[in-house]
């Protein structure tokens, strides 16, 4: 691993202190909103990931180079860069290859942290199984993902744009034990409950963070979806954002967008229908979950070093 990954020194060090650590994708910055917004996004969640006691640590790959934890500088490069692609887990070989540089979905975040020892990472919300996809067989690798990589991820459920039902049938069927938190909803990104009901509830950190370790004991070798809804004061109306939704999808539709391209060009669309509403959601909802996810790792680490 240490030919493939570079970690920052600060990660490094928090790796060999059993320190609390808090992995972040990447592609909320390329790919998940415009510029400034994003670095600004991106710099306030790891503050907030620093006054919870934990350190943050962005992965991305930077010219070919697979990266865990950047500092300020990278960010701001990235943030700006116009030339980025965005990679799943699929794509890193080949990314290294050309020496591109690329924001990493849940997918490749999940696989890198999970190779560098992050056991949790925080993000918006995961992938899923797209509308209509008994036609297109439009399901992210996501899930796929949770399924073999023993990482926790923290979300605010799966993005609205999908279709949760089935998302939530996939992650049963991938054994990924889906825990609601502080909540009987499974939430809907933009809004704190889906109307569907979660695997699980726990409503304390500490809990979450037992769960990991005893997850990891019995050689489950899956990982955890942790949902924590919306802030309330931040959510959305959700007939107002259902409809919003319907019409994004109905214009990518029109437009014959599909695949890698589909989740960016609705969240753009989506912001631009809502006047900015969803985008002020969004960063509302990272943040939270950022916070969250700080203080699960926090909990783990102290619970790690009590058993020794």
């Amino acid at each position: 691993m240490k030919d493939l990954i570079k970690l920052s020194a600060e990660v490094a060090d928090a790796l060999q202190a059993g320190a609390p650590i808090v992995a972040l994708e990447s592609t909320i910055i390329t790919h998940g909103m415009p510029y400034p917004a994003n670095l600004e996004m991106a710099r306030g969640v790891e503050a907030l990931i620093r006054a919870e006691g934990a350190i943050p640590a962005t992965i991305a790959v930077i010219d070919g180079e697979l990266r865990v934890g950047l500092d300020d500088a990278d960010l701001e490069a990235l943030a700006q860069a116009t030339t980025v692609v965005k990679a799943s887990g699929r794509d890193l070989a080949a990314v290294m290859v050309r020496k591109q540089t690329a924001g990493t979905t849940v997918s490749a975040t999940m696989r890198l942290a999970e190779l560098a020892g992050i056991e949790i990472f925080a993000t918006g919300g995961v992938g899923g199984v797209h509308r209509g996809a008994e036609q297109s067989f439009d399901i992210s690798a996501d899930l796929t993902e949770l399924g073999q990589t023993g990482t926790t991820v923290v979300c605010a459920g799966v993005k609205s744009i999908l279709d949760i039902p089935k998302t939530l049938e996939v992650l049963e069927t991938q054994r990924v034990p889906v825990i609601a938190y502080g909540s009987d909803d499974f939430p809907a990104f933009f809004t704190r409950s889906s109307g569907l009901k979660a695997d699980h509830r726990l409503d304390s950190v500490e809990e979450i963070a037992q769960a990991m370790i005893l997850h990891r004991a019995l050689g489950s070798q899956t990982g955890i979806l942790i949902a924590n809804p919306i802030p309330e004061a931040d959510a959305l109306d959700p007939s107002f954002i259902d409809g919003t939704i319907d019409d994004a999808v109905a214009e990518a539709d029109a437009s014959g967008v599909t695949r890698k391209e589909l989740t960016p060009f609705l969240l753009a669309k989506i912001n631009e229908l809502s006047e900015g509403r969803s985008l002020k959601a969004n960063i509302a909802l990272v943040r939270n979950n950022a916070a969250i996810a700080a203080k699960i790792a926090v909990a783990h680490a102290r619970f790690r070093a009590e058993k020794g």
